[in-house]
């Protein structure tokens, strides 16, 4: 799908565009667009003469729906039908398409629906208000008299549809605050509406990067270091040029590039290899070593991230107490669809401009860096923006490390378009992982079996560091992100304490579906259980009489109902229960298991209430519930990167990193609590609960806890 790169561009090729998120003052009354064009009466709306209404969608779209939720507001604002609605990606364009939550274009964080609530409502309010005054400018009738329905502006006997209406909307003034609906006059919002983006990708129309051809275009993958931080010292390239199809092998900062005629050809080249490479600042510690330092660490108290009351004395004279340590591994993001691009640099009267087609999750960032890679200005950059086959954090980095990669190896091969295509195994080996992490728990009970203190210190390493944002992620020694979900919990410990320490390793890492709350959920929900039982505590019972805040009471009290919880579970079964607030919204999920043939948990069943703000899109909802417990519960029981001998990732591809397969995904059932709160993220808060849940579970059924994910390492055999 083509966008256009520049405001300029923009505005000329939509009629009248104002940015909502820029001032809009009365001068702003609109021009006739030119003949052709859509009525396009703000920065996110176009509507055409043929009725559709095309939504710019400010945020990239790879599986968690911001298209259609995105849609879905202004359709409901705008009063159309469904069926007229289209989508349009936005080009890379701060002042208008910034996410408001980050201060520049971005997705991520669970934002997109929180970010643009008021924003693309007002939006769509807009454009409907100009349509209604159009019509009863057209038929000299009383604006309040006008009616809007499924794209149909009506007054008695007359009638038009959006597209009659258009042109003379354009001319008149942008309302500076369009009256918004209120919410008992939503006719989508909140309603089961099909996903705007089934049907092509259901039929192969959608376009994906990889699915992206240039004439003459060649297909360039890369051989990187075997550790990281190593560097290319010598590159033989006879071998690799020798394989037919090659056209050129060529080294960048960050590894060795082969180029080919087709992918093929690329991949064979890139195996005929031969590169000499600089270990010496290289990080080549084993997983093990790692895990050691970091539990030595977690053994100290670290930087005080959160506290209350004295929770040393309070564990001190505790009646019992228990300890844990928690480790949690290297984790790839693994999308279906690898990190890749395609890169056209500009040639004679074009030159020093490039076009970019690519699946961006920060699009000003990741255009900012390829600029300077390829040495041309901001503005002479076009980003082509794609749907993308996921990203779980991966496409978003601090320093744009692949957009930077890509368009070196563009301009280290300029005669021609290049697809850069990362294989899997850069993908699993490339780094860029969920962090090592290790907490370490100590917790105490009175003798009538209430929590009386918590202390919790987690030990991990900061993807923030060394970063463009490490003056945003770190503030005074403490990384949010790691505590996160541990500090700013919604428990009520009468006395706690929690400790960071940021570790350093050369291992480069990035937040992963969920961030900190991957690993503080898993920690916190699995000792309270524990915590709870050794009081003799009821494990829904006792997390409600330490719960701070109505809305997480609200959704445990919901999935306990969902679930039965109390009844007696089928022989050879157990259930299991955790609650996290991650992301501003609450999910609580129940989950039924059992033991495997293999050992493991078999998961039949996971209830979950989650409470997330007004539910634009139940569909949604349910399918990012979905798909966070399926992509968390393939962590929780199989993943692992492990560093062998010389730092080296011992994993490359599914075969040893292994996804969830579609015969282990339990039956899931969702409740959405009905909320007037606004929308918060859904696309994250499925996954922190999955995992405690079943660990719970699991030792209900067996009696063993398990401290170091995933399930199926050694120490939990």
């Amino acid at each position: 799908m083509t966008v256009i790169a520049s405001r300029r561009e923009f505005l000329a090729s939509s009629g009248l565009v104002i940015g909502l998120v820029l001032p809009m003052g009365r001068a702003a009354a609109a021009t006739a667009p030119a003949e052709g064009a859509p009525f396009a009466p703000n920065a996110f709306v176009r509507i055409a003469a043929d009725d559709s209404v095309t939504v710019v969608i400010k945020h990239v779209e790879f599986g968690q729906g911001p298209a259609t939720g995105l849609t879905t507001i202004v359709a409901d604002e705008l009063d159309a039908d469904w069926g007229q609605m289209r989508i349009a990606f936005a080009p890379a364009n701060d002042p208008l398409y910034r996410n408001l939550m980050f201060g520049t274009m971005g997705t991520g964080g669970s934002t997109a629906i929180a970010n643009s609530w008021m924003q693309l409502r007002t939006a769509g309010a807009a454009a409907r208000t100009m349509l209604v005054q159009a019509a009863a400018k057209r038929w000299n009738v009383p604006v309040a008299e006008v009616k809007v329905s499924k794209g149909v502006v009506s007054h008695g006997s007359h009638q038009a549809r959006f597209g009659e209406l258009a042109a003379d909307a354009a001319l008149l003034p942008v309302p500076e605050k369009p009256v918004l609906k209120t919410p008992d006059q939503f006719t989508l919002i909140g309603r089961e509406v099909p996903k705007i983006d089934s049907v092509p990708k259901s039929n192969g129309s959608a376009v994906f990067t990889m699915d992206v051809s240039r004439p003459n275009m060649v297909n360039a993958v890369i051989l990187h270091p075997p550790a990281f931080g190593g560097t290319v010292k010598a590159v033989d390239k006879a071998a690799a040029l020798a394989v037919p199809g090659v056209v050129a092998v060529e080294a960048i900062p960050q590894g060795v590039v082969v180029y080919g005629k087709d992918s093929f050809a690329a991949m064979r080249g890139r195996s005929a290899l031969e590169v000499e490479w600089d270990l010496s600042k290289a990080e080549t510690r084993s997983g093990e070593e790692l895990v050691k330092a970091y539990k030595a660490a977690a053994a100290t108290p670290g930087r005080q991230a959160e506290a209350k009351g004295d929770a040393a004395a309070a564990l001190a004279g505790a009646a019992k107490t228990i300890e844990a340590t928690y480790v949690f591994p290297f984790l790839a993001h693994a999308p279906m669809e690898p990190m890749d691009a395609v890169i056209e640099l500009g040639k004679g009267p074009d030159k020093g401009r490039a076009d970019v087609w690519m699946g961006s999750q920060f699009q000003v960032g990741d255009m900012r860096a390829m600029a300077k890679a390829l040495g041309i200005p901001f503005e002479g950059m076009t980003l082509h923006e794609q749907y993308a086959g996921g990203s779980f954090g991966r496409r978003a980095t601090p320093d744009q490390d692949f957009a930077t990669e890509a368009a070196l190896a563009a301009k280290a091969y300029s005669q021609a378009p290049v697809k850069f295509v990362w294989t899997r195994e850069n993908d699993i080996r490339g780094g860029r992982y969920r962090p090592l992490v290790v907490h370490q728990l100590k917790g105490g009970i009175d003798a009538k079996g209430d929590i009386v203190g918590w202390d919790q210190v987690v030990a991990a390493q900061s993807f923030f560091a060394n970063t463009p944002m490490a003056a945003m992620g770190i503030k005074d020694g403490i990384d949010e992100s790691i505590v996160e979900g541990a500090a700013k919990s919604s428990y009520g410990w009468p006395a706690y304490r929690i400790g960071c320490h940021i570790m350093e390793n050369g291992v480069p890492t990035l937040w992963w579906r969920s961030v900190g709350n991957t690993h503080t959920a898993y920690a916190v929900e699995t000792f309270m259980d524990e915590l709870l039982a050794l009081g003799g505590k009821d494990a829904v019972k006792g997390r409600l009489a330490l719960m701070k805040e109505d809305r997480a009471k609200g959704i445990l009290n919901r999935v306990a109902e969902l679930a039965d919880w109390g009844r007696k579970p089928a022989d050879g079964r157990a259930f299991g229960v955790a609650m996290h607030k991650s992301f501003n919204s609450y999910v609580a999920q129940v989950a039924e298991v059992s033991k495997g043939a293999d050992g493991l948990p078999r998961v039949h069943k996971i209830w979950v209430a989650v409470d997330c703000g007004v539910a634009v899109n139940p569909n949604v909802i349910r399918a990012q519930m979905e798909g966070g417990i399926g992509y968390g519960l393939g962590a929780a029981l199989y993943n692992e990167l492990t560093l062998g001998k010389g730092g080296r990732v011992e994993q490359g591809n599914f075969d040893t990193y292994r996804s969830l397969r579609i015969g282990e995904m339990p039956e899931v059932e969702v409740a959405i609590i009905k909320s007037s709160e606004n929308p918060t993220g859904v696309g994250e808060p499925g996954l922190p609960p999955l995992a405690p849940a079943v660990a719970n579970a699991w030792r209900a059924l067996t009696g063993k806890a398990v401290r170091r994910l995933p399930f199926a390492h050694g120490d939990n055999a």
